[in-house]
């Protein structure tokens, strides 16, 4: 007696990662299929809606969403141009250019590659906080070294997937330099150890930048500098 290819030990691992795959598949098919009928039914109920409404009531909402977004441009735009122009050494963060700039009176320092947090809803209902990319100024109301703590919040730990210490002061826990702003926006720099050191992640709302960026810039801050979000 002998065995097949097919019969051998050697073979089953190969059925099984076949047919894995082929779960897989299926699941993104699926998945894939969920998105599309989610977004047609979001369609439908917008065109729903506005079938609704009178013609001057789809005019009217037009006209506020077209207002609303020509106002955020020129707020933006106005953002920029006071960066520009402003005398004293100050930080500018380019939030769609994922950009960050040492400025003074037009003239850029240093020009500095980051990456913004993501959108996001922190908190259970009723009791929620929603965590969005800054906007506007900023001043800089404290400056964080290595050996600085920061109480990381519970929510952050629980994201993380992580249940929260009872001391939740964490040395470095946003990177050798970092700096905290007022309204509690932080600007760090990704850390060796802790909730924010995974690479991948980055904290919601916040901005994080590369180590050497920051301590390169670190000496030419003071707190109440300016940091212009545009």
């Amino acid at each position: 007696m002998y065995q097949t290819e097919s019969s051998t030990p050697s073979a089953r691992p190969r059925r099984l990662l076949s047919v894995l795959l082929g779960v897989m598949f299926l699941m993104l098919v699926a998945f894939g299929g969920l998105v599309a009928w989610r977004r047609a039914a979001y369609r439908a109920e917008i065109a729903r809606l506005r079938a609704a409404m009178t013609d001057v009531e789809r005019r009217t909402t037009d006209h506020v969403i077209s207002t609303e977004n020509r106002r955020m441009r020129v707020a933006v735009e106005l953002l920029r141009r006071q960066a520009r122009v402003e005398p004293a050494l100050h930080l500018a963060v380019a939030v769609d250019s994922n950009a960050m700039y040492l400025e003074r009176e037009g003239a850029r320092l240093r020009t500095m590659p980051i990456l913004i947090g993501p959108e996001r809803t922190i908190g259970t209902a009723p009791d929620t906080v929603p965590m969005a990319a800054p906007r506007g100024v900023r001043t800089i109301a404290g400056i964080l070294g290595p050996n600085d703590f920061w109480e990381v919040p519970a929510w952050l730990f629980l994201e993380r997937g992580v249940t929260p210490p009872t001391d939740r002061s964490i040395r470095g826990a946003l990177g050798s330099v970092a700096l905290l702003l007022d309204g509690g926006t932080v600007v760090y720099a990704l850390p060796a150890s802790g909730p924010l050191s995974d690479s991948t992640y980055v904290l919601p709302g916040a901005v994080r930048a590369r180590h050497d960026d920051l301590a390169a810039i670190a000496p030419s801050l003071t707190p109440g500098m300016r940091v212009y979000f545009h």
